[in-house]
Order: C-alpha cells, then sequence, then structure tokens
C-alpha cells in the first residue's frame, strides 16, 4: 500500500477517535418496560413517573454506577442493584446481584436484596432458595440496621438486615401457599428482629393474615391483644422533629411505641380487631395513593375472606389489581389470593 495511502487511513482513524471521544456519554439509563407477567397472564411494564422524580432516580442510579466502577465492593454492588430496582428494572437488579455473588457468594445481603426482586418478578421459589441461603448465612440474634433507598419521614433507618431476610422470606412462603412454614418464619421474626413498633405492626399483620389462612382464629386474635388503639402514628414535623432529637441524642427511644412508616398495617390490624370501619381503609392522605390502596386493600379483602363473604373480596382484589403498583406486596398478594379464587 502507498505511503500516502497509509498516511491518509491514519488521519481519517485519529478523526474518528477524536470525533468518538467527543460524543456525548450516556447520561441516563435506558429502562426495559417489560418485566414480568403477572400470576394472572398480565404483562406488567415500568409505571409512569413525572420527569423529576425519574431524574432522581436516575441521578442516584449515575452515582450508585461511579461508586462501583471506583470500588466493585459488596455495599456498592447492593447499591447499584438497589438503584435499578427503585427504577423498577428488577431483571436488571437481579443480574447485578447475580453477578455479586459471584464475587461475594457468602453475602447474606445480596441473597437478601436478590430474594427481593424475585419476589417482585413473581418467582417464589428462587426468593424461597434465596431467602433459605440469607437466613443460613446471616448472624443471629443480633440487627444490623439498613439504610434505606428512600428514607422515611425521619430520614432514621428502622429496619434491619435481619428483619429484612425472614419478613421476606415468610412473605415468600405465604405467597405460595405455604403458611405453616411462614407462621414459622413470622414467629420467630416477631419474637427475636422486631425492635421498635414499625416492624412489629408489620410482621404482627402478615402473622394475623397466616394464621387465619390456617383457620387457627384464636391464635389470630390472641395476637390482636398486643394492638392497642392509642399507639401514635407520627405526623406533624413537631412530632417526627421530637423523635428524631431523641434518636440522634441516644435519649430513651420513644419512637419505639410510636409508628413512622407502617400506618397501613396498623390499620389494617385496627380494622381486624373491630375498631376501624372497613371504609375508613380506603381513607388516606399518602402521597402514594397506589401503594395504600395495595396494602390497605388486600386488607379489606381478607377481612371479607375470613367473615365468608368470597364474592365481596373478589370485587376488593379486583380494584387492587386495577391500580398501578405492581411490585407492592400486597398486590402480588392479591394476585395470589385472586388466582386461587378463580
Amino acid at each position: 500500500m502507498h505511503k500516502s495511502t497509509l498516511k491518509a487511513l491514519a488521519l481519517s482513524l485519529i478523526i474518528c477517535l477524536t470525533a468518538c471521544s467527543n460524543e456525548p456519554k450516556e447520561t441516563h439509563y435506558e429502562l426495559k418496560e417489560f418485566q414480568t407477567i403477572s400470576l394472572l397472564g398480565d404483562s406488567l411494564k415500568i409505571p409512569q413517573r413525572s420527569e423529576a422524580a425519574l431524574k432522581a432516580l436516575n441521578d442516584n442510579l449515575e452515582q450508585a454506577k461511579t461508586n462501583f466502577e471506583a470500588d466493585p465492593s459488596e455495599m456498592n454492588t447492593i447499591w447499584l442493584g438497589r438503584r435499578y430496582a427503585y427504577l423498577s428494572d428488577y431483571q436488571k437488579a437481579v443480574e447485578v446481584f447475580t453477578d455479586g455473588l459471584q464475587k461475594f457468594p457468602e453475602s447474606y445481603k445480596l441473597y437478601r436484596h436478590r430474594g427481593h426482586r424475585y419476589i417482585s418478578l413473581r418467582e417464589f421459589d428462587k426468593a424461597v432458595a434465596d431467602y433459605k441461603k440469607a437466613y443460613e448465612l446471616m448472624p443471629k440474634g443480633v440487627v444490623e440496621i439498613e439504610p434505606d433507598g428512600a428514607p422515611n419521614k425521619l430520614n432514621i433507618p428502622l429496619s434491619n438486615t435481619q428483619f429484612n431476610i425472614l419478613y421476606h422470606y415468610g412473605l415468600a412462603h405465604y405467597l405460595k401457599g405455604e403458611f405453616e412454614q411462614a407462621e414459622e418464619i413470622y414467629k420467630e421474626l416477631l419474637n427475636n428482629y422486631c425492635d421498635n413498633l414499625d416492624l412489629f405492626v408489620a410482621t404482627t399483620d402478615w402473622l394475623y393474615m397466616t394464621l387465619m389462612r390456617q383457620e387457627k382464629k384464636e391464635e389470630a386474635e390472641k395476637l390482636l391483644n398486643n394492638i392497642l388503639t392509642e399507639m401514635k402514628v407520627l405526623e406533624t414535623a413537631k412530632e417526627l422533629t421530637e423523635v428524631a432529637n431523641a434518636i440522634m441524642l441516644d435519649k430513651i427511644l420513644d419512637y419505639k411505641t410510636e409508628i413512622v412508616e407502617n400506618d397501613s398495617y396498623y390499620k389494617r390490624l385496627l380494622m381486624y380487631k373491630g375498631e376501624l370501619a372497613v371504609e375508613e381503609l380506603f381513607e388516606t392522605d399518602n402521597d402514594d395513593v397506589a401503594l395504600s390502596l395495595a396494602t390497605q386493600g388486600y386488607g379489606v379483602a381478607n377481612w371479607y375472606l375470613y367473615n365468608g363473604d368470597s364474592d365481596k373480596a373478589k370485587e376488593i382484589l379486583e380494584k387492587v389489581l386495577d391500580g398501578t403498583s405492581w411490585a407492592a406486596f400486597g398486590y402480588i398478594a392479591a394476585e395470589a389470593d385472586m388466582k386461587r379464587l378463580q
């Protein structure tokens, strides 16, 4: 080849490489719209979000990518997967957690998060297997605070890794209709890892439903004796500030007797106890109406089921399934129940 031709080719290559390097990098992750098939055969897709909400989630994802590229540690892997999950790309989250487990095969935390997203994708057998492994690997008799990706009103994480492993482990069995196994797990959770009222009411609620599904009505009703009408749901800025200061200053932890996050579960329990009208569960001032409908609507459907009105239960389940929060546990449980009732 002639020297002048070689020079021309080399110059063209340099120009091309320079142009390519100057191209803007992709700043936002492109979501996979289709995620999975529901238990009833429907396609489940990424929900619509506002431009502002999507930007905030993508910004968080970009930061997680940067952290992971700088240091692909166990924790940075977890956060990368969690950030994909907050964008509702559960398939990608599972992929990240799976890659992480190749590098950190003893990570009960990675198993915990992958199992959660298997539940989101309706792969309950895989979720049970992950939580079984996570439970075997996790330290027992201690609580390790788990940081929040979506902070609560206090901006203080209230859950712990041990709680989340057992909570989701029990849920996976519940969704499969394996209520005896779920009962055993929820009881261990209630006795050992519920160190504040939010965790207590959430676990009590699922254990109550699990017992009722096994027609253990007397035992279920005994649980409700621990649910008091004077339990306080924190709402005002003053209340939240006082409790936050008490925690930060290591004073008496009043938040252990006050509800910050799980008021929906509390309302369900009061309804089961007969101290809250069924209709009141559909009244909400929560910003996420769809999530509240999924959580509280599922409780109402259960109430009708327990009282022998399966037609009304189906009607409420259909309302839940008309909502958009298809990754909510109440929504997934509504799918499972509707499938059993068909």
